[in-house]
């Protein structure tokens, strides 16, 4: 049975290249059905680095939560060069996180969901309420948008041009396939 997921994506080495070549292997091994608006968002905790091009994507899968992670995500930043370091903070090729997978709440080693960064993030739970505006978190009782009430995106700009490329893609994609 296929579940729907949101798996939030991020870059700040040649972000774009990489964000739209993470979507595409993504669209290999899983359903993409949407795809946010994605938005240039200065790096956390690190004001030297490059910006973010940051978004969310969701998608319908058989695997669960451990298996999508460790054999699609994983793979999918692996094959992007994505080198992970002692450094929490540095610069990525390309990062993604999944943040929810169905109704799954869950707290295991390398895996918490729902991600708790939703709550914590703009980057995150914008684009995410922009895919699924009237979502509830599962194991909350109140929707999202009450719950990121308070966060500001006053430190994200659209990635307009990126987003007309993608949507582009996105039309000639459906209209060939």
């Amino acid at each position: 049975m296929s579940v729907r997921a949101f798996i939030a994506v991020g870059s700040n080495i040649d972000s774009e290249r990489n964000v739209a070549s993470a979507l595409e292997l993504l669209g290999r091994r899983v359903r993409i059905v949407a795809a946010s608006r994605f938005f240039r968002t200065p790096a956390l905790g690190a004001p030297d680095s490059p910006d973010f091009l940051n978004g969310v994507v969701e998608i319908e899968s058989e695997l669960g939560p451990s298996e999508l992670k460790r054999l699609v995500l994983l793979e999918v930043e692996n094959e992007l060069g994505r080198e992970r370091g002692a450094e929490k903070n540095a610069p990525r090729t390309i990062d993604l996180d999944l943040v929810l997978h169905g109704e799954v709440v869950c707290s295991e080693e390398g895996l918490v969901l729902p991600a708790p960064e939703i709550l914590e993030r703009a980057f995150v739970v914008l684009p995410l309420l922009e895919l699924e505006p009237e979502i509830v978190l599962p194991g909350m009782d109140r929707p999202l948008r009450e719950l990121a009430a308070g966060l500001s995106s006053a430190e994200m700009a659209p990635a307009e041009l990126f987003n007309a490329r993608l949507r582009r893609v996105e039309r000639s994609r459906k209209e060939s396939g």
